[in-house]
Parts: structure tokens; sequence; C-alpha cells
């Protein structure tokens, strides 16, 4: 993978991360923190989907590896609303 597809996917993974945040209704920072999200929101969104046996569905090729847009994005909002309810956990325990 090269410089050029490793951008793309990085701006793919900030796309999905960021849709997914606003999905989830929090956000957790910037343009890198929705790219990290992103990333392992599409992690998390192929292990909910193989673990439900279900088909990978919008994969994007880049570079030769594939990235599923929808897991990402599912996936996404999963982990920023468990980041936002631990916020919150936590928050209310400062208090």
């Amino acid at each position: 993978m090269g410089l050029i597809e490793l951008l793309v996917l990085l701006v793919i993974a900030a796309i999905c991360g960021g849709l997914g945040q606003s999905l989830a209704g929090y956000t957790a920072g910037g343009c890198v923190i929705s790219i990290l999200v992103g990333i392992m929101g599409a992690y998390i969104g192929l292990a909910i989907a193989r673990s439900l046996q279900l088909p990978e569905i919008l994969p994007l090729q880049i570079g030769g590896s594939s990235f599923p847009i929808l897991w990402a994005i599912i996936g996404s909002a999963v982990l920023s609303a468990i980041l936002g309810l631990l916020s919150r956990i936590m928050r209310g325990r400062r208090l």
C-alpha cells in the first residue's frame, strides 16, 4: 500500500468515524479522533457482522485491502455511544 492509498484510507476512515459519531450523538475530538474511531469502528463493525454471520456491505477496495464502509459507520456509532456513556459515568463520579 502506497502513500496515496494510505491517505485515501485515512480520509475515508475519518468520514466514517465522523458519521458514526454524529449518529451516536457524542464527539470525542477532532479529525484525528474521527480517524481513530473510524478505523476502530471498522474492526468492531466487522466483528459484529461476522458474529451475526452478515455479509460485508459496501466494501471499498483500496490498495488491495477492503474497507467496509457500512460496518465502519455502524461500529463507529457503537464505539462512540460506549465512549459517551463512559464519559457520563466518569463525570458523575467526579461531582
